[in-house]
């Protein structure tokens, strides 16, 4: 954890003699020797599948955990990640034991090769959870609607005993259950509650519904809330909370001086549910994500404000009044983020780098793990990356870079990414470690270059060295990407409808007629994600199947779902005629229909 001190190796023989020489030189100097002394060997051939900066390579430390969240190093160098599961994975099944896990490299190899799960598991209907920390001896982890402590005497890797109740009775209802937190030097247990709604409004996702005034949910959701990592059985109550106005916050942590920063998910669907107010690029590109500093008594402006990404500041919502961020109203007394980034990325952890491998320009520089978007559609999606964002004296030092890219593979959508960063830690020797909750995987990043390197961006996914090309090269026959996809021509057509109608479907579904965002929730291959079902099994949730009851779906939409954890407005949030809904439908009845569909 970044803003504990870290315990370092026993160095014996050869080694030691290395570290008292080391200790006489300048701290720069040290590191280099340091990074020198790791070798000249070039990283593995993919690092892993991801792409860094130079000089950085990536291992993969460990694989298939589960869907592995937030993670925290204890003294003893054993990696503790807490795993989730339930609707946000399609409540898939998660592996056998329970939702801990414990991690260790026994052998110096970078790899983990002692894997113990403990902690309750699914057979108890636990569903495990995001949030874990090491305080004074004692690992604490968030599980169902609890912080719970877990003792660990010396030389323990995982414990034996029960856990202990902490903080019990924290909200599980709404967008989002889960309870991110830290504790700081003294004890103090800063636990994220997220938003149960979008915006706060009457009626939440859809389209043109006003703003609850005042929005009550502020009481109990939307802020962090502070408890004593020494007490037990604290029951969550309104009267703990210590900021307001954080739609999500999901990732926080300490700098040296013990001030305290945390992340923002902003809001979704500006365009679906306002579309006279914003452009479907302004329904991309904001709200900003962002990075601010927590105070006690701060209010960060959500349901009211959000931060526009174009114009950098807070302007008020249209639920409560905004006119498509020109009215900046109450909002002016609102806290502004110290850093903002684009819109819908979604960061899901925050890390403060305080460790001895990388170079000194990444001292007390932010990583941001941002999980990845949906609500850009029918734009492309962007995030699936961590970025490093440079800060001096609690602020921005300068622009953010991408630090890791790559994750999500071919495709960035959540239904079709390889992987998805959530979680953050760095090791006792200053190695950044990345967790994905996609399909269990944990990257270990060291570093074997000059310690006065300047922050760099990574390669582009697409243009890492060792999947390029020549960029003239292309069969003689040409290139054509769509040439094994499932096109509208290739598919059945509904009674009473055409192949054109089916066409048009497909060219609305995919966001390239009236900007229709239909392929964030369901996959540009309609297979869906945990935000919407899908729409190729022939399984309906609402209505028969037949093409009139799926175009009575979309045109009404779907206030309340019954499995998925996103609203669906009014046609879609897009501005769609009756002959483009009977279009959409056809499309959709045909993919149900399709043979070997």
């Amino acid at each position: 954890m970044e803003h504990l001190p870290l315990r370092k190796d026993r160095i014996t023989g050869t080694a030691a003699l290395i570290a008292t020489l080391l200790s006489t030189v300048s701290p720069s100097a040290a590191q280099e020797r340091q990074n020198a002394a790791a070798g000249a060997a070039p990283c593995p051939a993919d690092n892993g599948g991801i792409t860094l900066p130079a000089g950085f390579c990536a291992t993969v430390f460990a694989d298939n955990i589960g869907h592995a969240r937030q993670m925290v190093f204890a003294p003893n160098g054993v990696l503790y990640v807490n795993t989730w599961s339930g609707r946000y994975y399609r409540n898939d099944a998660p592996p056998a034991g329970g939702f801990l896990v414990a991690l260790k490299d026994t052998t110096g190899a970078g790899r983990a090769d002692v894997v113990v799960r403990f902690g309750p598991g699914a057979e108890s209907s636990n569903a495990g959870g995001s949030g874990i920390d090491f305080y004074n001896g004692a690992l604490y982890a968030e599980t169902n609607d609890r912080i719970v402590r877990y003792p660990l005497p010396a030389g323990t890797l995982a414990p034996s005993g029960p856990p202990e109740v902490v903080v019990f009775g924290l909200p599980l209802t709404g967008d989002h259950p889960m309870h991110p937190f830290k504790i700081d030097a003294q004890g103090g247990l800063y636990v994220d509650l997220g938003s149960a709604t979008n915006a706060c409004q009457v009626a939440n996702r859809i389209t043109g519904s006003p703003g609850i005034q005042p929005c009550t949910e502020l009481e109990t959701r939307a802020g962090i809330w502070r408890y004593d990592a020494n007490l037990r059985r604290q029951r969550f109550s309104p009267a703990e909370r210590f900021v307001t106005g954080l739609r999500n916050g999901e990732g926080i942590a300490f700098d040296s001086t013990g001030r305290m920063f945390g992340t923002q998910h902003g809001r979704d669907q500006l365009r679906e549910n306002w579309p006279h107010l914003y452009t479907p690029q302004q329904g991309a590109d904001e709200p900003a994500e962002e990075l601010v500093e927590l105070e006690r008594g701060a209010d960060y402006g959500w349901p009211y404000c959000y931060f526009d990404l174009s114009q950098q500041k807070l302007v008020l919502a249209p639920e409560y009044g905004g006119d498509g961020g020109k009215t900046v109203g109450l909002c002016a007394n609102k806290r502004a983020p110290v850093a903002a980034f684009p819109g819908h990325w979604a960061p899901n952890d925050l890390l403060l780098y305080y460790g001895n491998q990388f170079p000194t320009a990444y001292q007390g520089g932010a990583f941001i793990a941002f999980h990845g978007s949906w609500n850009r559609a029918p734009l492309p999606q962007g995030g699936y990356n961590v970025v490093f964002q440079p800060l001096a004296d609690g602020k921005a030092s300068g622009p953010f870079v991408v630090f890791a890219d790559g994750f999500a593979g071919a495709t960035k959508e959540p239904g079709q990414a390889a992987h998805r960063p959530s979680g953050l830690a760095v090791g006792p020797d200053g190695a950044l470690y990345i967790s994905d909750d996609q399909r269990g995987r944990i990257w270990r990043v060291t570093y074997r270059g000059s310690a006065t390197a300047a922050v760099a961006a990574a390669p582009a996914a697409a243009s890492r060295a060792d999947n390029s090309g020549p960029q003239d090269a292309v069969p003689p026959e040409g290139i054509h990407p769509d040439a094994g996809s499932r096109t509208a021509s290739t598919l059945p057509t509904p009674p009473g409808a055409t192949a054109a109608d089916v066409t048009l479907g497909q060219r609305i579904f995919e966001g390239q007629v009236a900007s229709a965002p239909c392929a964030g929730c369901h996959g540009t291959d309609a297979k869906g994600s945990a935000l919407g079902p899908d729409l190729t099994s022939g399984k309906w949730l609402w209505g028969d199947g037949s093409v009139a009851a799926i175009a009575h779906t979309i045109t009404v939409g779907v206030p309340h779902p019954k499995e998925y954890g996103s609203a669906m407005p009014p046609l879609g949030g897009a501005q769609l005629s009756s002959s483009q809904v009977s279009a959409v439908a056809a499309y959709l009845w045909a993919l149900s229909h399709r043979s070997g569909g």
